[in-house]
């Protein structure tokens, strides 16, 4: 088989795990990135049992071992009172996966992919305008007028995807009701133990800290996400998150206003929480979809970046040894939209029972957590992570 080329639309989490991927079975790969200066959204990232089951597939087991925080318990507390409504051990759930789970910085993360995939492989400032198939090849132009051919294109860009624009048209984004803010501070035994995920719930709201890699200094750090309800649309300054956050949060246990009042009011991020319809085109031809371009999801069951690893591990596993781009695009397409489908459905169904779209169902998911032993809420994560394509190399017998 000739060496074929591939050209990767964005060096986003799914972007880079891609090139790797398809690196490793013979391709050539470029990546093409919108922005000058790679600045990831969002601070944090959970990468579940199912995610770092394909980061170990693609090698990287130990680099991410390196970034990702020791997260052994997971507790449920009572945002108004601080009375903790449930806490259990993940460990049944790390054995029957064969592997732990680690949340890590969404920075770092994406710095060691960009070095092991290479920087100079990476094409900065690169604004895709137009995709057009000429035979065999794909011809991409970008903003600077620069034009490049491939064998076959891989849009990772996104939740705003230009290349899925191309293949489908416009699809409109669904607003999920809430904002989320998030960060990263030093550990406080004060906010939360140092090897547990905590998450505060009240008034359909949350704020939830868990641990990541230490930082340049050494020190242990948290990442922390809050979310509130609130219509879409609003613009505030950067400068008056902090104190926007105290007043959503007012009258919330101490240790959420000592997390508030740790971060840093010019390094929090907002976002309004969107996701899209699942759909079932993924390829046409020589271009297909991958990441958050093909299921944007709300972040509500914590695997959108997980779902965008996923991708490039069975995109690997359909493109080995085989001429056929096209046909191998389909069978890629088939193997993921129906698993990504049911979870951004899932995740949507669990972004309303948790942000009070029914204020009785959120009262009453309340009232399971005090009872909760942490059987159904494992139960519930094992089911998304059992359908991990590489599960299997994994998991006790």
């Amino acid at each position: 088989m000739s060496t074929k080329t591939v050209m990767i639309i964005g060096a986003g989490i799914g972007g880079l795990c891609a090139g790797i991927a398809l690196r490793r079975i013979g391709f050539e790969v470029r990546i093409f990135e919108k922005v000058r200066e790679v600045r990831p959204v969002g601070a944090g990232l959970s990468l579940w049992p199912n995610g770092i089951q394909c980061l170990h597939h693609l090698g990287l087991g130990a680099q991410i071992r390196d970034l990702g925080g020791q997260m052994e318990r997971m507790a449920y507390i009572d945002g108004l009172t601080g009375e903790t409504m449930c806490a259990f051990p993940l460990t049944p759930l790390w054995n029957s996966a064969g592997i732990r789970g680690y949340p890590v910085a969404r920075a770092a993360t994406q710095e060691m992919l960009m070095d092991v995939f290479g920087r100079e492989h990476i094409a900065l400032g690169m604004r895709l305008v137009a995709l057009q198939e000429e035979g065999a090849q794909v011809l991409a132009r970008f903003a600077d007028g620069t034009e490049s051919r491939a064998d076959f294109v891989i849009g990772a860009d996104g939740a705003h995807s230009l290349v899925r624009d191309h293949l489908l048209g416009p699809l409109e984004r669904r607003y999920a009701g809430y904002v989320n803010w998030n960060g990263i501070v030093d550990m406080d035994a004060a906010i939360a133990p140092a090897d547990c995920w905590t998450t505060f719930v009240a008034q359909g709201k949350r704020a939830s800290i868990m641990p990541i890699g230490a930082g340049e200094n050494g020190q242990g750090r948290f990442y922390f996400f809050f979310d509130q309800p609130m219509p879409a649309g609003d613009t505030p300054a950067r400068e008056d998150y902090k104190s926007l956050l105290q007043g959503c949060f007012s009258g919330w246990a101490e240790p959420v206003q000592r997390l508030i009042a740790a971060a840093d009011a010019g390094a929090i991020n907002r976002v309004e929480i969107h996701d899209i319809d699942p759909f079932s085109t993924w390829a046409k031809g020589r271009i297909c979809l991958l990441g958050d371009s093909a299921h944007n999801t709300t972040p509500d069951l914590g695997q959108g970046a997980c779902m965008a690893i996923e991708d490039a591990v069975v995109l690997e596993e359909k493109l080995r040894g085989t001429d056929d781009i096209p046909a191998a695009l389909q069978a890629y397409q088939q193997a993921r939209a129906a698993r990504c489908a049911d979870l951004v459905l899932r995740a949507r169904a669990r972004c309303d029972v948790t942000h009070g779209v029914d204020p009785a169902v959120t009262e009453r998911w309340y009232d399971e957590l005090r009872h909760e032993t942490g059987a159904a809420i494992l139960a519930g994560i094992a089911k998304t992570v059992e359908g991990s394509p590489v599960y299997a190399e994994f998991a006790a017998g």
